[in-house]
């Protein structure tokens, strides 16, 4: 009778860890599962261009991989792709004005922004390449983002990086990108200040 319990005990132990680890992988599994995000941080509300006196500001050049190269027989990677954009000044918003996503054609493929938005000191935004534009052919090793910024007075420069990131199992790679600047618009000082 004893040799019963002590089996009988052994099994329940066995089904009810058993359970435990369904309903753990079940959770795991669904928790990814739900709509792809876009723009998970846009800054704050739009800015009514007019209503501002923009005196520096930049374009910047930010190169972006879907894909990369993982083995001397031409073998690809897909890689997820999110663009940041840091506001490195302590005192002063900057004016996010465009960030435009170009595949490697150089084809325009998304404009991110319909309106100016405004991020504050010390604040972050970041845009995200979906799946659907790198299903649509905008994949490839020389996508790109253009992203325009712009003060109303001098600021810090902004850090503007596109993140790649590829995870499979229990190996992934990842690195950044950093954006360079390609314009600058600085407001002429008067003569004799």
């Amino acid at each position: 009778m004893l040799m019963k319990s002590l089996n009988l005990f052994s099994l329940t132990r066995t089904t009810i860890s058993s359970n435990y680890l369904f309903l753990f992988l079940f959770a795991l599994l669904f928790a990814g599962c739900g709509p792809s995000p876009t723009n998970q941080t846009l800054p704050e509300p739009t800015v009514p261009i007019q209503d501002l006196d923009i005196t520096v500001g930049q374009t910047i050049y930010v190169p972006a991989y879907t894909k990369i190269y993982s083995s001397p027989r031409g073998q690809t990677l897909d890689l997820t792709v999110t663009l940041s954009i840091h506001n490195t000044d302590t005192n002063n918003a900057i004016v996010i004005t465009a960030v435009r996503y170009y595949d490697a054609q150089g084809t325009l493929v998304k404009d991110y922004l319909s309106a100016p938005v405004q991020l504050r000191p010390l604040g972050t935004t970041d845009f995200y390449v979906d799946t659907e534009a790198i299903a649509a052919g905008a994949a490839g090793l020389g996508a790109n983002f253009i992203v325009e910024w712009g003060a109303e007075q001098p600021v810090y420069e902004p850090i503007v990086e596109a993140i790649m990131i590829h995870a499979d199992s229990t190996q992934g790679i990842s690195f950044t990108s950093p954006g360079r600047v390609i314009s600058q618009l600085q407001s002429e000082q008067p003569e004799g200040e």
